[in-house]
């Protein structure tokens, strides 16, 4: 990440190059290098340069190949990254570059990767080595002699075979040749440490059956390459213990998180960390007030000693209040002498970042009831001033009001941001959301569900409804929609963990049935068609 990070150019292919330009600093050129078979010979580079602004020019060149383009970039003083599927000290490519880097006096280095051969294993829970040892040996199919099938054939070492879906029954074939038993156990993974990973456990002697049975063969997709790991000693009949990644409770389930932008970042990380691929589709927009003349006088108030409290219900207040201070030239040091109160566990880490520990965060519900629970009656005596700063989206906020005058205390109730539906959006994620090809969906208000209907259409019927509080739930019910998960106190991590325990009790009663582990959109009525007709 640190090459990355400082890296003027990138050369790559397309599939590495998605993974690392997130992880490039912005304006980086960015040099694609697919081999076009139709272009021309095999290794000939399909090159696009991309620039800060997006604009992207194609062009072949037939003359030069990844080290050329490397060399000249680095002539011209550029800092470059040529990234690898893998490890560089596996990829012959890697190899010849670098020669032709140092037969033309260009300095390189080399930071070592991860190979798919052991990270792939290490995903699919299925170790290279026990306690006892043993040889590992490294095959590609697509270029072993007849000598390398017999050497490994003969050995009783663990052999991790790089090959195709649809070639795997003849690398089993070979090692059964070469005197491997037809009972030596095996896993063959595809798609390895991604979250569409998939691994099937069977024999040299079975595994073609069993991918011919589980449907995945015969396949267009018979060229995607896999790894499989033969031997008695690569853990491969303990796999339902060591299967970490795969047994995920939301593994490869595609989740739908209807929030703003800014706020749809840290659900997401939670998300993956179960497994799942979050899709964030924005349903709100946040805007400024359209008359800001009453939020300018309430920050003026705040600095010449107008309020005794601030209330921040949402992080969009915090991040209004914050844009404020930030035009006029003010920190947190405003807030001196002021007490600071926080609904929900989000909106006090956002005024942490601010440099303002709440001094009131509700300590049951966290909501504006649960934050009036705990909010202390007005006291003449002990309260200086009885005037309470209340920055809010233009959705009112009665119940907060209406209990804060009840105990004593004068509001002044601020519209500090507004909340408008966002932009419908693309078609793709439309239709998606309406066929099923979402597995979930995370509800965090009423006006998620209505924005969402209201911009996508209503979710399919399979897809796994979940909601962050009963007045959400109600709100899904009234559009239509059946509620299978609430978070058992309103907070959008909660909402995530719900929706895992969720996930996991439906993979428990699935493997306790003898039933395949599947994902709802896999349910859908045209996926069963489709299944039928493999």
């Amino acid at each position: 990440m640190e090459a990355l990070s400082n890296a003027d150019v990138l050369v790559a292919e397309h599939e590495v190059l998605d993974v690392i330009r997130t992880h490039a600093r912005q304006g980086v050129s960015v040099v694609r290098t697919d081999a076009d078979p139709s272009a021309g010979p095999p290794g000939t580079p399909q090159l696009t340069v991309v620039d800060g602004t997006s604009t992207t020019a194609a062009f072949r060149a037939a003359a030069r190949d990844a080290a050329h383009l490397v060399m000249e970039a680095a002539r011209g003083g550029r800092r470059v990254v040529r990234a690898v599927s893998g490890d560089p000290g596996l990829d012959t490519d890697a190899a010849e570059e670098m020669l032709a880097c140092a037969a033309a006096g260009v300095p390189f280095e080399v930071v070592p990767g991860v190979a798919a051969a052991v990270g792939v294993p290490a995903y699919a829970g299925v170790p290279l080595r026990d306690a006892q040892g043993a040889d590992v040996r490294f095959v590609d199919a697509r270029t072993a002699s007849d000598r390398c099938w017999t050497e490994v054939g003969a050995s009783d070492g663990t052999v991790v075979v790089s090959t195709t879906l649809d070639s795997v029954s003849a690398a089993a074939g070979e090692l059964v040749s070469a005197g491997r038993k037809p009972d030596t156990p095996l896993t063959v993974t595809i798609a390895g440490t991604t979250t569409r990973q998939r691994t099937w456990t069977a024999t040299l002697g079975t595994i073609a059956q069993t991918l011919k049975q589980a449907k995945v063969l015969p396949s267009p997709d018979g060229g995607r390459p896999v790894i499989a790991v033969v031997g008695e000693r690569s853990a491969t009949a303990r796999r339902d213990q060591l299967s970490w990644f795969e047994s995920k409770p939301l593994f490869g389930w595609k989740v739908l998180v209807p929030r703003t932008k800014e706020q749809a970042a840290s659900l997401s990380d939670q998300l993956r960390s179960y497994g799942a691929v979050p899709h964030e589709v924005p349903t709100i927009a946040v805007e400024p007030p359209r008359t800001p003349q009453q939020m300018e006088r309430a920050v003026k108030g705040l600095v010449t000693g107008r309020y005794e409290w601030i209330a921040f219900t949402s992080v969009n207040a915090v991040k209004a209040v914050r844009e404020k201070f930030e035009e006029y030239g003010l920190d947190a040091r405003a807030f001196a002498g002021i007490k600071v109160a926080a609904v929900g566990e989000q909106t006090a880490k956002a005024l942490v970042a601010f440099g303002v520990k709440p001094d009131l965060v509700p300590s049951g519900e966290q909501s504006a009831a649960g934050l009036l629970e705990d909010w202390p009656p007005y006291d003449p005596v002990f309260d200086p001033i009885d005037r309470v700063f209340l920055p809010r989206a233009d959705i009112a906020t009665e119940t907060l009001v209406a209990g804060l005058i009840e105990l004593g205390w004068e509001v002044d109730d601020v519209t500090a941001y507004r909340t408008v539906r966002a932009s419908p959006p693309p078609a793709e994620t439309r239709e998606a959301i309406k066929g099923g090809g979402f597995d979930a969906v995370l509800f965090t208000s009423s006006s998620t569900v209505r924005n969402l209907v209201g911009i996508a259409g209503k979710p399919h019927n399979v897809t796994v409804i979940a909601c962050i509080g009963p007045a959400t739930a109600k709100t899904a019910e009234e559009h239509g929609l059946r509620v299978d998960v609430m978070a058992p106190e309103p907070s959008v991590h909660k909402l995530a963990e719900a929706l895992a325990d969720f996930g996991m009790k439906r993979r428990a009663a699935a493997l306790e049935a003898g039933d395949p582990v599947t994902r709802p959109s896999e349910r859908r009525p045209g996926a069963r068609r489709r299944r039928t007709t493999t």
